[in-house]
């Protein structure tokens, strides 16, 4: 069996759970089943074993460093709470707080927050695919 082949399970499976109307999520096995053969499976089969090795490495920076980068970005977005209060007291420095965190998050290039997306999405599946495995709780 290939590992194509294991993928396509595990993905129908998941599938079957998230699509509730019988048409759209046969429709969307169709897709999987054209994409079996396609480079398209394949270059999510590496994607998938490269988080899978990262995340089961023995490296603490290694295991840690996609967590880490979230909590950066956790940080930046409960900013906004003592934010409020600055703003409430003192509504001018408010705004000239926000204005230098606009212009510092508009020079963070746009391919950071593409890796913040997928980091976040791989860290998320990874774990899923643990949870369902029985590795992880």
């Amino acid at each position: 069996m290939s590992i194509i082949s294991t993928l396509i399970g595990p993905v129908s499976r998941i599938i079957d759970k998230i699509i509730p109307d019988k048409e759209a999520r046969d429709r969307a096995k169709l897709e999987l089943v054209k994409l079996e053969g396609s480079r398209e499976l394949e270059e999510i089969r590496v994607q998938m074993s490269a988080i899978l090795a990262e995340a089961q490495s023995t490296d603490p920076w290694t295991s840690r460093a996609r967590p880490s980068f979230l909590y950066v970005m956790y940080f930046l977005l409960l900013w906004s709470v003592p934010m409020g209060l600055i703003a409430a007291f003192r509504p001018e420095a408010a705004r000239d707080i926000a204005a230098g965190m606009n212009a510092y998050l508009a020079g963070i290039p746009e391919p950071l927050y593409a890796l913040f997306g997928t980091g976040y999405l791989g860290y998320t599946i990874t774990r899923q695919w643990g949870k369902i495995r029985g590795v992880e709780r």
